[in-house]
């Protein structure tokens, strides 16, 4: 299966894709692609419904967004193939260019937060959040065969796995080690084995040793074991949304007035109609180049903030067209992201197990 890699284009132009050279060990090959022809890709069969997919994740294999789309294609996408991608705004683009259906991308962690990153992806591309889905995370600390704690002088990782393991680390016995990003949790354990690093060690998945063929020195050494990643499910359209079944919603909007009175209207047109918050985040002031359906395309605006918000309430609920209503009427820009079914999957039954989970990935 080829690694989409997309070459921006300028403006006008189509977007060439190219075959990303194969890593060791990751079971991926170089491919020229055009079109919509990815790999060996299996073009659709309808009959009055999609019976394949293809979903863009991030690859490799042993990264959670994987485990993320195995999870989202028992619940929602069956039978559904998986479209390894080297970068999140590479799935992004995937989706955009019909090359895959799907995408499943992180958007926030229990301990380490939102992905901002990929909040600013959501302005720059017009995809809609159409699910969601919530992973334990598990960590591990890997090394090559009969590699000692004692023997290791750094430790790599995605900066989020780093932090999630902050204080498991400094207090684990026999370790000394510095700790250096790397793009993603999985790459870092693949790194360390290609290149025979033995005073290396990489913070990633029990999936990700068996892979690459490295031990697993501690297991579980994530700080929190309620350590949780929240992944969406993006697409071209927007799912119709509905009043059987709790729904989440998500918006993101900017104000340029001084003040906060601005935003404590914005948050009482909500709390007047009783729709619970369960996410409330700003970011500060930069540059950046959005999807605005107001002027049909890409415009480079600034604001003081911009300011993103998910609430349990679907779409379709009156209350929440008022709502919304309202917030224009104090806002200079407001999108709604997507309107989807909460993943209501109770975190303690344990979704992914340690065999199975893996680092919380970014690029």
């Amino acid at each position: 299966m080829a690694v989409v890699n997309f070459v921006k284009p300028t403006i006008g132009q189509s977007p060439k894709l190219q075959g990303r050279t194969p890593r060791r060990g990751s079971g991926m090959v170089r491919s020229s692609l055009q079109g919509a022809v990815v790999g060996n890709r299996t073009e659709w069969l309808t009959s009055c419904a999609v019976l394949s997919s293809k979903v863009a994740a991030l690859a490799p294999h042993s990264t959670n967004s994987h485990l993320a789309l195995a999870v989202a294609s028992g619940k929602a996408y069956p039978g559904s193939d998986a479209i390894p991608c080297d970068q999140f705004e590479v799935a992004f683009q995937a989706v955009e260019n019909w090359i895959a259906d799907r995408a499943v991308l992180p958007v926030e962690n229990s301990l380490g937060g939102s992905i901002h990153r990929n909040y600013d992806l959501l302005l720059r591309h017009r995809l809609h959040i159409v699910g969601e889905v919530q992973l334990p995370v598990h960590h591990c600390l890997l090394a090559l065969p009969g590699v000692r704690k004692e023997d290791i002088t750094r430790v790599i990782s995605h900066p989020q796995a780093l932090a999630q393991c902050e204080h498991t680390l400094t207090r684990m016995a026999g370790l000394n080690a510095a700790r250096e990003a790397f793009d993603d949790t999985a790459g870092a354990a693949e790194y360390v084995a290609a290149n025979g690093l033995r005073d290396t060690a990489a913070i990633a998945s029990s999936r990700a040793a068996e892979l690459y063929g490295m031990e697993v020195l501690a297991d579980g050494i994530q700080d929190d074991s309620g350590n949780v990643t929240r992944f969406v499910m993006l697409a071209r359209e927007p799912i119709v949304p509905r009043m059987d079944r709790p729904f989440k919603t998500s918006i993101v909007f900017a104000h340029d007035k001084e003040g906060t009175s601005v935003l404590f209207k914005v948050l009482s047109a909500f709390a007047f109609r009783d729709i619970s918050l369960t996410k409330i985040e700003s970011r500060p002031h930069r540059p950046i180049r959005l999807v605005d359906d107001a002027d049909s395309g890409t415009a480079p605006k600034q604001f003081e903030y911009m300011f993103y918000v998910d609430f349990q309430a679907s779409l379709a609920d009156p209350r929440v067209q008022n709502a919304l209503a309202e917030v224009q009427e104090f806002t200079s820009f407001l999108r709604v992201l997507g309107s989807y079914p909460m993943d209501m999957t109770p975190m303690a039954a344990g979704v992914a197990s340690s065999d199975s989970s893996s680092a919380y990935s970014s690029s």
